[in-house]
């Protein structure tokens, strides 16, 4: 009897949870995502994790009163790590259609994601890749450096839950017939 409802139990919150499906345009244009609003109301996960990686360095070479030289190297590291199924909100919409969404408060602190043309295309983690030294990206007031080694920002989608609901109803009845 317990293992019954046990498993019973498991079932349904199995199966009253959402599958996390990547978001294209067909989605949109099947759920009529088409204002900010619409979109304001639609929580969205990353598929992978993001890193992002900022380095400040501060060289400066002085001499002492007593004439020794000094040379003094100051670095500050800061990484910023988006793991994979991290929920965000949708910011606005760029010029060519792009998204951008949010995963913290504050100005500038957004990603962008794109897709090509194509309805059944996914919205990808859009930085340029082939930027020298690496892809850079504007978050917040500063510039961080794309971690290509860790994570894996270049398969990072746009997510979002779907669960699929289906009711119907059965009605019988037995017909007896009838008698003279």
């Amino acid at each position: 009897m317990k293992i019954t409802l046990i498993i019973s139990s498991l079932i349904l919150v199995l199966t009253s949870c959402g599958m996390k499906v990547p978001y294209t345009n067909a989605i949109k244009e099947e759920f009529g995502l088409d204002s900010d609003e619409k979109m304001g109301k639609v929580q969205f996960f990353t598929s992978a994790t993001i890193i992002l990686n900022q380095e400040l360095k501060a060289d400066n070479q002085v001499t002492t009163q007593n004439g020794t030289l000094v040379s003094s190297s100051n670095s500050e590291k800061e990484s910023i790590i988006i793991p994979a199924s991290t929920r965000c909100l949708f910011d606005h919409y760029g010029p060519k259609g792009e998204i951008f969404v949010r995963f913290e408060n504050g100005d500038g602190r957004v990603l962008r994601f794109f897709s090509k043309s194509d309805a059944s295309k996914r919205f990808y983690f859009d930085v340029d890749w082939a930027q020298q030294g690496g892809p850079k990206i504007n978050y917040g007031d500063n510039v961080y450096k794309v971690d290509l080694l860790r994570g894996s920002p270049r398969s990072a989608v746009l997510m979002v839950a779907r669960k699929k609901l289906e009711r119907s109803k059965r009605k019988e009845r037995v017909v007896r017939g009838l008698k003279i």
